[in-house]
């Protein structure tokens, strides 16, 4: 099985040269301090449910719902030869009213000037069976995950589509290495520290369910 290698949000040397260095000082095994970082940073994206170290592959798939009737073809609306050609394309399929927007889930909530997308590449299924990778698109936006799909593109209303892509942050901003070190210091805490509630019960119970929070059934 091939191990979680997330992108750490704090290096070792960041974590150790703070205020908690004390407490990895006895942790010299650099696979166990990645582990350590790797899993305070799955804990971080659990808590803001969304996606912050940069990541490959991902697949989403949604429902064409609506068409935007601002974007129903016009007969005197102006076009590029290009996109004339699209449209006729398109209509001569029966998708003079394809839907044109879709948005993924991951994008940056913050600074999107430091977030680039990678690898995107969308599939339609229509409802009758047939396929076909969407070649004319643009985005994902970084500051909204906003995919624009282009007037040529033959996607009716009911139509599966399906959405692979890569992204995240390519630099940390400080803030999320902040983050990053805090729940560093919180693992090694509740790891370490030699107290009886790390081994309470209901204290592990609380520690177990903070980690399946994200994977709760809404």
């Amino acid at each position: 099985m091939a191990a979680d290698n997330p992108t750490p949000l704090c290096t070792w040397p960041q974590f150790s040269s703070g205020r908690f260095s004390d407490l990895g000082r006895e942790i010299s095994d650099p696979q166990t301090q990645l582990d350590i970082l790797v899993e305070a940073t799955r804990l971080a994206e659990g808590v803001c449910d969304r996606r912050l170290a940069p990541f490959t592959g991902l697949v989403e798939t949604c429902r064409a719902v609506g068409v935007d009737p601002e974007e129903y073809p016009g007969a005197m609306t102006p076009t590029t030869q290009a996109s004339a050609l699209g449209m006729s394309y398109a209509s001569a399929l029966g998708g003079d009213d394809g839907v044109r927007r879709v948005w993924v889930e991951q994008y940056a909530p913050r600074y999107p000037e430091m977030w680039a997308y990678s690898g995107v590449s969308v599939s339609i299924g229509t409802t009758y069976g047939g396929s076909g990778a969407a070649t004319g698109f643009t985005g994902p936006d970084p500051d909204t995950g906003y995919l624009w799909l282009s007037a040529g593109a033959y996607v009716p209303v009911g139509s599966l589509v399906k959405i692979t892509y890569g992204g995240g942050y390519q630099t940390y901003p400080a803030d999320l290495v902040r983050a990053g070190k805090l729940m560093t210091a919180w693992v090694l805490m509740r790891e370490l520290a030699p107290t009886k509630q790390t081994r309470d019960p209901n204290s592990l119970w609380d520690d177990a369910s903070r980690a399946l929070a994200g994977y709760i059934r809404e």
